[in-house]
């Protein structure tokens, strides 16, 4: 299992189910690197609308396997710690409330 420490130094797990399902897709593929530093580096951090606890990771990238896009980690956090629950790239940022949001 990985674990990464956030922007807001909450501990984020990736076990293997989760790894798994996120490098299913073929654009994912050596992405691990990418979603380490979006989870300790993003450019915005949003709640989802739908349900509190679960955090959206914003990280903008230049030539990425599809282009200039967003890499979008979906995390739950539950007090000081969550998990990722997946990882993909994204033409824009979804609407939430913005938790944190890069100078």
């Amino acid at each position: 299992m990985l674990s990464f420490e956030t922007k807001l130094n909450k501990i984020i797990f990736l076990d293997k189910k989760r790894r798994k399902h996120v490098l299913e897709h073929p654009e994912m593929k050596n992405q691990l690197n990418k979603i380490k530093e979006t989870l300790e580096f993003p450019d915005e951090i949003r709640e989802s609308l739908y349900i509190k606890s679960i955090w959206l990771f914003y990280k903008f990238y230049f030539n990425t396997p599809v282009s200039d896009k967003y890499m979008l980690v979906v995390t739950k956090i539950l007090n000081k710690e969550g998990f990722i629950i997946t990882a993909f790239f994204t033409d824009k940022i979804k609407k939430g409330e913005i938790i944190w949001k890069k100078d």
